[in-house]
């Protein structure tokens, strides 16, 4: 009789077997998620947080004259504005000292300011700061008040996923995602995948992130939560965990950092024009001149930025090489920048960098063909190969962390691939 069972079951449809996997992951999936209720509880996946009583929209609907909005643009005051709507100086004066009168002086291009005239009297001004700040100032009988307005926006969870066929900004882009999230999940992965030589065609990605909305429409854009990147066969999962201090990184579901000590590649989405080669043909000398770096083609302009926390050692001109800026970090490592257009601002010998600090800008500086970033990482004073050099681990998760984050990148990393899965299968 069991043999008989066991013969059925091998007869089983494909599929069949398929759903009865999945049903025991979901099994699995609650009883890891009885243990952590708490943590769960502590940790909103979805959430939207509520709007204070008294909006800017509400303050709209108020029945009164129309408002004249203007944007601010570069060498406008509110003085010149106040005369140019017919009012005067005095008036200005008033506003300044109301309780929130502080914040109209300083004024930024691209704030916009409000009048509400009645008969050339103003009844009420309006200072935006952003979409979710601004000030108000209304008249009353003894004068003027004013009230910060602060709107929060409904946070919500996206989920999208894509497969790379030439780029990973236009695969993101067919995903739906915005640049500045694209330009987040290539940060993420940029330690471990070289976005200028290592992407291949068929690489995919998915990630769970935020979007910001006000009033049904989005306003903005949040932070990736936890993403996976497959790149030629490799895998690479990262989870946004916040500390104690309120402290946010990324690590592996381990708990591994996924930070580096040094960024795999100095400039963004630029296509390598030279390699490591200690037999290379100088494309001007056009002699055997060993290439102790890389090449990373890009335009002019286009900003570097420092490979890794450290001191600059030097900035400025090395024959050959033209503008030059060399970073130390540590005893051990130094990184060289070479045919730099310019330096970034404060850098100088002696100031210290962050790793992702723009400390350059391309150029074509000394003997250069064309716009160009040469790229020299070294170890003890030896050459390596950029891109094949082993980096250094930044710290992993704080021990005393660890159990609750290992919880918690356990059911984020199961929430991802309940997507991933739930529309591979909803496909078939």
């Amino acid at each position: 009789m069991i043999n008989k069972d066991l013969s059925t079951l091998e007869l089983l449809p494909k599929r069949h077997w398929i759903a009865l996997g999945l049903t025991c992951l979901f099994v699995v999936a609650l009883l890891i998620l009885i243990p952590v209720k708490q943590e769960l509880e502590r940790r909103t996946f979805a959430y939207q947080l509520p709007l204070p009583e008294n909006t800017l929209q509400e303050t709209q609907q108020i029945a009164g004259p129309a408002w004249n909005m203007q944007s601010i643009k570069p060498g406008d005051t509110l003085a010149q504005l106040f005369v140019n709507e017919g009012l005067s100086a005095q008036l200005l004066y008033q506003l300044t000292q109301t309780e929130h009168g502080a914040s109209l002086n300083q004024l930024h291009p691209g704030d916009k300011v409000g009048f509400q005239l009645d008969e050339q009297s103003l009844q009420s001004f309006r200072l935006e700061k952003s979409l979710f700040e601004s000030y108000e100032f209304v008249k009353t009988d003894a004068g003027f008040e004013s009230k910060k307005i602060v709107l929060e926006p409904d946070v919500v969870e996206t989920f999208a996923q894509g497969s790379i066929d030439s780029s990973l900004f236009e695969a993101g882009m067919s995903a739906g995602m915005s640049n500045n999230i694209i330009m987040q999940l290539a940060s993420i992965f940029g330690w471990d995948v070289d976005f200028a030589l290592d992407i291949r065609q068929g690489d995919n990605f998915s990630l769970i992130y935020q979007e910001k909305y006000l009033d049904g429409e989005k306003v903005g854009d949040g932070d990736i939560l936890v993403a996976r990147f497959e790149n030629q066969g490799k895998t690479y999962t990262a989870v946004r965990y916040d500390d104690n201090q309120g402290y946010a990184q990324y690590f592996t579901p381990a708990g591994l950092s996924m930070r580096k000590a040094f960024l795999r590649t100095p400039v963004d989405f630029t296509r390598i024009s030279s390699r490591f080669d200690l037999n290379r043909k100088h494309p001007i000398l056009h002699r055997i001149r060993a290439h102790k770096g890389v090449d990373y083609a890009a335009r002019r302009g286009t900003p570097i930025r420092a490979a890794g926390d450290g001191k600059v050692i030097f900035a400025g001109n090395k024959g050959g090489y033209g503008r030059v800026l060399i970073l130390q970090h540590g005893s051990s490592y130094t990184t060289l920048y070479a045919h730099l257009q310019s330096f970034g601002r404060g850098v100088r010998v002696g100031k210290r960098v962050k790793q992702g600090q723009t400390v350059a800008y391309v150029g074509s500086s000394g003997l250069a063909s064309g716009p160009h970033l040469h790229y020299e990482f070294r170890v003890n004073g030896v050459h390596r190969d950029p891109l094949r050099v082993r980096l250094p681990q930044a710290k992993p998760i704080d021990p005393s962390q660890k159990e609750n984050f290992l919880h918690y990148a356990q059911i984020m990393v199961m929430r991802l691939e309940s997507h991933i899965y739930g529309d591979y299968f909803a496909s078939r």
